[in-house]
């Protein structure tokens, strides 16, 4: 593509210290957020079923929710990037975000419920960008892998503590409102921690070292090569609903240990995230080959009938998930220039959030006939992957 030189002027080097204390402030947003809107999807379906919705809309909010909050990205990013307000975009999607969920406990009927879900969702779309833009620079100094990788790990601590908590309401007999109303304490936590970021860091972008750098007016090539792959691994990648069901349908796993074994994928998710993120810093894709390869095998033990091999595939999809949340980000921000990167990310979890939605419709579709169908679905999407990010990799080097 046609590009322009422009030259960045040099700006005083940030310590590594400064760098690593925004992301650790925004690891803690994270975590409080993620204890409040995790905490709330793992009642949500069971709370619309109480206030009357059928299964049938229980499945169209929740699916048009995520669908809705992927390809709001798109936008989300765009204009954080033309107006360069990354801050006012963060705070406004984080406090619709947030907010939503404790406003639950006041529905009182079903669509009022569902509206208040999906805005929930339109929320993350908003700030999600621009967050991650934000995190791309502070990260620079750090390692980028590393940065990403420890504020993923922060978040999955929160989607562990949420669902716990609202399990400890609901068992000393509180209701399900109780257990939304108890949910504010955590997200006022995290607006208030984002507050304090943002009146410590009001311009993230300082924290990156300036140099010269060439800016383009459009993507490079390799960002749509990084894409194209980034979405055949998430059209293979089995939503954990669909793995739920599973267990369910041949009883390999007890009604107990299904939400047990997904806070074990959340605890992996955290761990990879820190461990992969570490050696993207130091081998950069290939990492991410590697994971891709390891993590693609989850399919054969998770769709199978015995509890220790659904144990084991439950482990390699928590490795994914940390790999995919961490280096997926890291390397875009070595792709694109400064000022598109919220436009990158936008576009990433778009398409990202896009071919996950039609891989596991595909996915659902197909487990109704044949299983082995479903696995080899799933490992071949992941596999045709890993022949672009060799080509990625080969074009980062050149």
């Amino acid at each position: 593509m046609e590009a322009n030189s422009v030259q960045k002027q040099r700006r005083t080097p940030i310590s590594k210290g400064a760098a690593l204390r925004f992301v650790v402030l925004l690891g803690v947003v994270s975590l409080f957020a993620d204890m409040t809107y995790e905490g709330a999807r793992s009642i949500t379906g069971p709370y619309l079923a109480f206030l009357g919705a059928s299964a049938t809309t229980v499945g169209m909010v929740a699916g048009f929710g995520e669908l809705i909050g992927y390809g709001l990205r798109l936008f989300s990013g765009y204009v954080s990037d033309r107006t360069g307000k990354y801050w006012a975009v963060t705070l406004l999607g984080y406090a619709l975000n947030l907010i939503a969920v404790p406003l639950l406990a006041l529905a009182g009927r079903w669509e009022l419920a569902a509206l208040l879900m999906i805005t929930e969702r339109v929320g993350k779309a908003i700030r999600s960008p621009a967050r991650d833009a934000m995190l791309s620079h502070a990260t620079k100094e750090m390692g980028r892998g590393w940065g990403f990788g420890l504020h993923e790990a922060m978040d999955q601590i929160g989607a562990m503590l949420g669902p716990i908590a609202v399990a400890a309401v609901l068992y000393f007999r509180g209701s399900y409102q109780n257990c939304f109303a108890t949910l504010l304490v955590p997200a006022l936590l995290a607006l208030s921690v984002l507050l304090v970021a943002r009146l410590l860091y009001p311009r993230p972008r300082d924290l990156e070292v300036g140099s010269t750098e060439l800016e383009t007016r459009g993507m490079p090539r390799v960002f749509w090569l990084y894409l194209a792959s980034v979405a055949l691994i998430a059209a293979g990648y089995a939503d954990f609903p669909l793995i739920a069901f599973h267990f369910e349908k041949v009883a390999s796993v007890s009604k107990v240990w299904v939400p047990t074994l997904y806070a074990v994928a959340m605890g992996v998710d955290a761990l990879a995230a820190l461990v992969f993120g570490r050696l993207f810093d130091r081998e950069g894709i290939s990492i991410l080959i590697v994971s891709s390869l390891l993590s693609a095998f989850f399919a054969p033990f998770v769709f199978s009938s015995g509890f220790a091999l659904a144990v084991v595939g439950m482990v390699l999809w928590g490795i994914g998930m940390g790999a995919q949340e961490s280096i997926m980000r890291a390397a875009v921000a070595g792709m694109v220039p400064m000022d598109r990167r919220g436009s990158a990310y936008g576009i990433l979890n778009a398409g990202y959030g896009l071919l996950w939605f039609l891989g596991s419709a595909i996915m659902g579709a197909l487990y109704e006939f044949s299983l082995p169908a479903v696995i080899a679905f799933s490992m071949v999407a992941q596999f045709a992957s890993i022949p672009l990010l060799f080509l990625v990799r080969k074009e980062r080097r050149s």
